[in-house]
């Protein structure tokens, strides 16, 4: 830590962190034994299917709070100012999953139809073999988890540099990395859902598909992060910085990402209906028939609906009490998005929820924020020399 920061979390603050990357590690390792005993009790199948939708979810959440940093970057703002310190923990998170997808790699022939012994005779999977190929498949996985950690070690190295030198300098250069950056993240990220999810049905393709997950991590990021600031705000020395304007400002960037998948979404799924194409519409029936119908019509009345219509109000997401419950909220439901991106394509014919499926997201998700909170209490909770601080921290007093 940087001793003469004014920034750097107070001891309460710190013993507080600590508590709760102690609880969440206790969540982590009983919701990793229980998958452990799943794995022995439950076909392997199952348990792999719940273990990707938890490995999903955490690595976009991971991923997002990268998106939204270089997209801070670029834009400014002093939403995310206030927030840019938890993005980089969230950031450091990385590694970690980068080890948790070492099942995935293990289980590539129990997940994915095309690895099936002898799935190479159907001729959607022949015709694709040069790229949905074992060796391949996991070579891709270590370049895509290889480009994300250099993109977060050199933004959060230079990031701390500023603090300790305060070289104006740094600044830009966390810009110039953070432009490509973007186009990077989007590139990488389109093709790891395509390994890891869409191919989970090698006949199906989307060109929106990528966007869209995307779009899903940094709402998942945004309401993680926006949860742990208010849990944070009323301690040193965050206390009494964060005004009510920057809630506002999360509030309604929570509610422009939540119109935005909405939107892919439709996109989506009216270019599919109105192409009524044989190899396309495969997917919606899989979701609109044996009960999973039920699935998309909760995420459309309370993946949009319900969190569009709370977040309309100013009133709301200037109330941090508010504002919390709703973050957490958009995290649960995002959770049930990504289950309904995988579970119909092996449960076709009516709708299934294991058990695994609740302990799989509890179990990484445990470990994911135990680590988390460990990386957030290593550095000052704002970038003390970041050129726009002073205009971030003014922002709201006055109104």
């Amino acid at each position: 830590m940087i001793a003469d920061n004014p920034y750097t979390l107070s001891p309460a603050a710190v013993n507080d962190l600590r508590k709760h990357q102690s609880t969440a590690l206790i969540v982590g390792i009983v919701g990793m034994l229980a998958m452990v005993v799943g794995f022995f009790l439950t076909e392997h199948g199952q348990f792999m299917r719940s273990y990707l939708v938890g490995f999903m979810f955490w690595t976009g959440t991971a991923m997002g709070c990268l998106a939204l940093m270089m997209i801070q970057y670029m834009s400014g703002g002093a939403w995310g100012m206030m927030i840019r310190r938890s993005l980089e923990a969230g950031s450091r998170t990385i590694p970690l999953m980068m080890l948790l997808v070492i099942p995935i790699l293990a289980g590539v022939t129990v997940l994915y139809p095309w690895a099936f012994p002898g799935a190479d005779h159907l001729k959607a999977v022949h015709d694709k073999r040069l790229y949905l190929n074992v060796p391949f498949f996991v070579a891709r996985a270590i370049l895509f988890f290889g480009v994300w950690c250099l993109l977060m070690f050199l933004l959060n190295r230079w990031s701390l540099e500023q603090d300790r030198t305060g070289d104006i300098n740094l600044a830009r250069k966390l810009e110039k990395l953070s432009g490509p950056g973007i186009v990077i993240y989007a590139f990488t990220m389109t093709f790891a859902v395509t390994d890891w999810v869409m191919s989970l049905d090698p006949t199906w393709f989307s060109t929106v598909y990528g966007l869209l997950l995307c779009v899903g991590q940094c709402l998942s990021a945004l309401a993680t992060i926006v949860a742990v600031l208010i849990l944070m705000a009323d301690k040193p020395p965050l206390a009494g910085l964060i005004t009510k304007r920057h809630l506002h400002d999360l509030g309604k960037l929570m509610l422009a990402l939540t119109m935005l998948w909405a939107y892919l979404s439709f996109s989506q799924l009216i270019l599919i209906w109105s192409g009524n194409l044989p190899e396309e519409i495969s997917y919606y029936i899989n979701r609109l028939n044996g009960g999973w119908e039920w699935v998309g019509g909760i995420l459309l009345a309370f993946h949009f609906g319900f969190p569009f219509l709370l977040l309309l109000s100013q009133a709301l997401k200037k109330n941090p009490k508010t504002l919390r419950i709703i973050a957490c909220y958009i995290i649960v439901i995002r959770i049930v998005d990504v289950f309904w991106l995988v579970e119909p394509n092996f449960n076709k014919a009516h709708f299934q929820l294991h058990w695994l499926d609740l302990a799989a997201p509890i179990g990484i998700g445990g470990l994911w924020f135990s680590y988390f909170f460990y990386q957030l209490r290593q550095r000052p909770i704002l970038p003390v020399n970041a050129p726009d601080l002073e205009k971030a921290l003014n922002h709201g007093r006055h109104h």
